[in-house]
């Protein structure tokens, strides 16, 4: 049976403001006010990150601490990649959400040659490159590393200097560029974009899933929506950005908007999505304690976590309890002894088997 593993990932090199280090910690203490074990239940691997490069001046403007962000892709994809191939699924915790390259980067290392849908539930479409970035934060980037887009061809920022040959080392990660296709990405919740991933949006026709249409209620239509519109994908790989809830629900984000989803919304939306097969990959991002009081933010979305892994599982005990069901059967079918005599052929002639010796 294929089990669930979590993995654990500190860095916030990606981010502008400092915490979301220390998001994880702040949801394993949500899961204790809830009087829950989930964390003992689970199995977990920890990504050393370069936490130390936060007290080193980000000299690439474009591009801060893009060389520590590189390594901690190179980690990640790598984890995330072992675990899939093991035949398990992995739950990233992340920090900042300039991670998720590292995680899509390590579902195409273990699927190269399948094709990978994403479905990015967020506020921010993550599509900035260091050409277009208006804060030079990596976690602004990883769509567009994972699509391997940079808009050369209208540079807004006077890239120069290393930042180029470390922007394509960061798109080329797991040695596949791109990883994914703008027709197989699905944007949940999207409100607060630039101009330049605004076109981009728009030229490639990426579907997008708002808010409004979710606050009329009907989840499960879109859910189903979403999933069609995937059809043709092999595998997805679904990330959760708190951001992605209204910001009077969660402040304790790096970048809270508002008009977002509620709790409730959040929950069916994800338990919806996650109980497809296909979905190989889930991860939550942005819990940042310290722009919140009293853990209040991690308290709002642990049980939205909670519900998502829990559909996971439900989904893969269903799998296996048909499994077992089909084994059965087989065996059973095996094991019936013909109802007709037994015909056997022996020196060109057909000789029936007596079924009793009497006369």
């Amino acid at each position: 049976m294929k089990s669930i593993k979590l993995i654990e990932v500190r860095s916030e090199l990606g981010a502008g403001t400092r915490g979301a280090s220390l998001g994880i910690e702040a949801l394993k203490l949500a899961s204790l006010e809830y009087g829950s074990y989930f964390f003992g239940k689970y199995k977990s691997k920890e990504i050393r990150d370069n936490s130390r490069l936060l007290f080193k001046n980000p000299v690439r403007t474009y591009a801060k601490r893009i060389r520590g962000v590189i390594k901690i892709f190179e980690r990640q994809a790598k984890a995330v990649s072992d675990e899939i191939k093991a035949g398990r699924i992995p739950i990233v915790i992340s920090g900042d959400h300039s991670s998720a390259g590292g995680t899509i980067a390590g579902v195409k290392m273990a699927y190269p040659k399948s094709k990978i849908g994403v479905i990015w539930i967020d506020a921010h479409a993550d599509l900035h490159s260091p050409y277009t970035t208006p804060s030079g934060n990596i976690h602004g980037m990883p769509l567009a590393s994972a699509l391997g887009i940079d808009f050369q061809d209208k540079p807004k920022n006077p890239v120069k200097g290393d930042t180029v040959p470390f922007w394509d080392v960061l798109k080329n990660v797991g040695g596949i560029c791109p990883k994914i296709t703008p027709d197989n990405l699905v944007f949940v919740g999207l409100r607060d974009m630039e101009t330049e991933e605004i076109q981009y949006i728009r030229k490639h026709k990426v579907k997008i899933v708002k808010i409004p249409q979710i606050h009329k209620g009907k989840i499960k239509e879109i859910c189903n929506d979403i999933l069609t519109y995937l059809g043709g994908c092999d595998y997805l790989y679904v990330s959760f950005d708190i951001d992605s809830l209204d910001s009077s629900v969660v402040k304790g984000t790096g970048t809270p908007v508002p008009n977002g989803l509620t709790v409730k919304e959040a929950k069916k939306l994800l338990t919806g999505i996650l109980k497809d097969p296909r979905v190989c990959c889930f991860e939550i991002t942005e819990i940042n304690p310290l722009l919140d009081a009293e853990n209040r933010t991690a308290s709002r979305v642990f049980p939205i976590f909670r519900d998502a892994v829990n559909a996971i599982e439900k989904r893969l005990k269903k799998a296996q309890l048909e499994k077992r069901m089909a084994e059965k059967i087989t065996k059973s079918v095996s094991q019936v002894k013909p109802a007709f005599p037994v015909v056997e052929k022996k020196s060109n002639r057909l000789i029936a088997k007596k079924t009793s010796s009497k006369k």
